[in-house]
């Protein structure tokens, strides 16, 4: 390991630990230079009604095209033409989005995209690129190799440094403050389905590490429905460096209920690296959205902060305007735009699941 390169420059792979460079990933409220969508196209992931999500995927495109570049990873001419079509009908404006002919094996950007680090004071690359390993949640939608390159593949397109951790990690379920907390789920990051060579402690080292963090707080559960095994970013959010948006079941009788409700009791007893108590907001659940009898993991915590908005998922139910309200009062410096997410959902994620930022630096 290299600690001591301060003028690390740009190249196709590198081996350093980012944090002993300074490097760290940034809250999502931290300026974008763009925002990486990967063009959905696997039937499987929504099937019998995968055209039905165009019309409102388009419309998170042009909603995200307002205040940033929209970068998008798709396989050929062919689908870039198709994209194009979708996104011309929901009067995008083009200028703002750039196709990457990187093709992929799903849409869900989030977890396979790269993870931007950053570092303003370096001296060499003020950004790079780490590179996790990706198993689709645990070996769950073979194959997905075409997903495990996408990082490596923006890394040269760019010149970036990229670093390899060697380890499974997907961005849903890691949630960041800028101030050095990660917040993660157990059910998640310590399921035998992804590193199960490594302890809770050794985890926690690779997330300092590879990701700048000083603090990793854990709660235990995911939503119902979710087959990541419990994404943090269905649950809790962060939206400043010390308040957490946290989803609730006010049902009793709910399945998620009781889930819900021990995360909330977990994060009552957590304290920031300052000493201070999360400030904790309530935030409803949808109502149950159901599909050929699949419960499905509908959540508001979905969100994606992007520079001038939040774009929230709703899904057709009384608590829509109550979820955009609580959420609009945390975001005094942005517009909170909801967009309906019923179709969207069948595919078992929703616009953070979609996306990755890229920060700019």
């Amino acid at each position: 390991m290299n600690s001591n390169n301060s003028e690390l420059q740009p190249s196709t792979e590198a081996t350093f630990v980012p944090k002993q460079l300074g490097y760290f990933f940034p809250a999502e409220w931290h300026p974008h230079e763009a925002t990486w969508l990967s063009w959905p196209h696997k039937e499987a992931s929504w099937p019998g009604k995968i055209h039905t999500i165009y019309p409102y995927y388009a419309h998170f495109v042009k909603e995200l095209a307002k205040s940033e570049i929209v970068r998008i990873n798709v396989a050929d001419e062919a689908m870039k033409n198709f994209a194009i079509r979708h996104l011309q009908k929901q009067e995008v404006d083009l200028n703002k989005v750039e196709f990457y002919y990187h093709p992929t094996n799903d849409a869900w950007c989030r977890d396979h995209g790269p993870a931007f680090l950053i570092n303003p004071a370096a001296a060499g690359s003020k950004k790079i690129i780490v590179d996790w390993g990706y198993n689709a949640w645990g070996d769950k939608y073979p194959p997905y190799d075409l997903d495990d390159d996408i990082p490596t593949k923006i890394a040269r397109h760019f010149k970036l440094p990229v670093v390899y951790p060697g380890i499974v990690m997907e961005g849903g379920s890691v949630e960041f403050n800028g101030k050095g907390t990660v917040l993660t789920s157990t059910c998640c990051l310590l399921n035998e389905n992804r590193n199960p060579h490594l302890n809770q402690e050794q985890i926690e080292n690779y997330l300092y590490n590879y990701y700048g963090a000083e603090q990793v707080l854990w709660v235990d559960e995911g939503i119902v429905g979710d087959d990541t095994d419990g994404h943090i970013d269905d649950t809790i959010r962060f939206v400043n460096e010390d308040t957490v948006l946290t989803v609730v079941e006010e049902n009793k009788n709910d399945e998620n209920y009781e889930l819900l409700q021990n995360n909330l009791k977990k994060l009552k007893q957590m304290r920031l690296l300052n000493g201070k108590q999360l400030n904790i907001i309530e935030l409803p659940m949808p109502d149950p959205v159901i599909y050929e009898d699949q419960r499905l993991p509908a959540s508001y915590a979905n969100f994606y902060i992007c520079n001038k908005s939040v774009i929230v998922p709703t899904y057709r139910c009384k608590n829509d305007e109550k979820a955009l309200r609580i959420i609009q009062e945390q975001f005094k410096d942005r517009t909170v735009v909801g967009i309906d997410s019923t179709e969207i959902i069948w595919g078992l994620g929703s616009f953070h699941c979609l996306s990755q930022q890229e920060p700019a630096v």
